[in-house]
This record gives C-alpha cells, structure tokens and sequence, in this order.
C-alpha cells in the first residue's frame, strides 16, 4: 500500500512541483492550501491530487483538517512543511503583526503538523518529515528578519525533532532551496534578477523540479539513513 505524504502549501509553485513528483513517485498525496480556491481547484483537476484548505499557521485548524485526512485518506505517513509567506521590510518599517504572521505561518506550522502527526508515525515506526527551509535562512537577506528567523529556527527545529525520531523510523530533514524560478521571483525587477542570477555558480534560477526531486529523495525508503540534515538546493550560491 503506498503511503500517504501531506504537503503543506501543496497546491502553487514548489509546492505544487513536489506534490507531483510524491504522486509520481507512488505515493498518495493530500495538498493544502490556505487562499487562493480557483488555483487550488485547478491544481487538483489537473493532476487529481486531492486539497484541502486550512489555515497552517492555525494549531486548531490543523487538527481538524488532519482528522479529516486521516478519515477520508488513512495515517500520514509522510509530512512536507511547504507551507510560507513574506511579509518583508526593515526593522524600521517591520510591525509587530508583520513579524508573527510569518513566524507562525513559516514555523509555526512546522511544530502544528509534526506534533499532530509525529505520535502515528511512532507507533507504526515509520515516518518522514521534510521542512522547507531557505538559503535566506542559513545566509539572512536584508529586509527579511522575520523571514530569515523563520527559516533559520526551521533547520534548528529539524535537528532537533530528528533526535527525537531517529529510534522510532522517523527521519527529519530540511531543504534548503536558493532562488527558484517561480510567480515570486519572477516578479523580481529585470536587473534585479539579471544580479541575482549573476551571483549562482551554475549560471540559472533554481526550477521548483530541482526542490521535488530532492523531496522525493529525502521521503523515500531508501534515505532511511539522513536524519537531522539540511540539503541545500541553491546552484552554489551559499556552499553552508
């Protein structure tokens, strides 16, 4: 019976891309969505992976809609934290509501979904978590403090929760992606992104195909042996 991964954040971008790739790759895929109805709809009759719409950053709506999941679909087995948002600005503009909203959407989810799911993985002594993390995380970016914090506590979070999983089959990973060729980056100015671009070794923005495969990787049987790790995606940007 293939296992069933929910992915947060599922439906739009690197999400989507990894959602796609578990289905690819056998598995049984559940993606979510906090918003944006029309795309999460078209995301799941185009490649019928089933969503679901809940507030990630929200303890009590996780619970609900895990115990939907769960009813409906089986144990998660596999949890991809995707789910996340900007809120940028320096600390002279950043307000205190600027701040907790991405804090509690980035990393807050991470604790929701791994502490309503970590207990079942237990118990059938299997379990894989990937949290996506952010080269902006490991190197910090102007204007991002409560991005780059988020992001940041993501991979001390992972390194954490993997001690504790490690006896029970559980591996906790982190991905790290650079700047990855999506609607967000896209929106970056030309000569902005011609900078950016210039600053990648390999020469091209990330492709959220790039991100997928190392999920794929990091989820399956046969990476039973990398816990606590944080694989960076980046073409060499930030060698961390």
């Amino acid at each position: 019976m293939s296992r069933l991964a929910l992915v947060t954040g599922g439906t739009r971008g690197i999400g989507a891309a990894i959602s796609t790739a578990l289905k690819a790759a056998g598995r049984k895929v559940v993606a979510s969505y906090a918003g944006n109805d029309a795309a999460a709809q078209a995301f799941s009759a185009e490649t019928g992976i089933p969503v679901v719409k809940f507030d990630a950053s929200d303890f009590a709506a996780c619970q609900k809609a895990v115990a939907e999941i769960t009813a409906q679909h089986g144990p998660i087995d596999i949890v991809v934290n995707n789910a996340g948002i900007t809120r940028d600005g320096t600390m002279a503009r950043m307000s205190r509501d600027m701040w907790d909203a991405v804090i509690d959407t980035n990393l807050g989810s991470c604790f929701n979904l791994c502490k309503l799911t970590f207990d079942g993985m237990r118990e059938r002594k299997f379990g894989r978590i990937v949290n996506i993390g952010s080269i902006n995380g490991q190197a910090g970016q102007y204007g991002q403090v409560n991005y780059a914090a988020a992001k940041s506590g993501i991979h001390g979070f992972t390194k954490a929760l993997a001690q504790e999983g490690a006896r029970f089959g559980i591996t906790v990973n982190a991905i790290a992606p650079g700047y990855v060729d999506t609607d967000m980056v896209r929106a970056v100015p030309a000569d902005v992104l011609q900078k950016i671009v210039a600053r990648i070794p390999v020469g091209r923005l990330g492709r959220a195909e790039d991100i997928a495969r190392g999920v794929v990787f990091l989820t399956s049987d046969d990476a039973d042996f990398i816990t606590g790790s944080t694989l960076s995606i980046n073409g060499g940007q930030h060698m961390y």
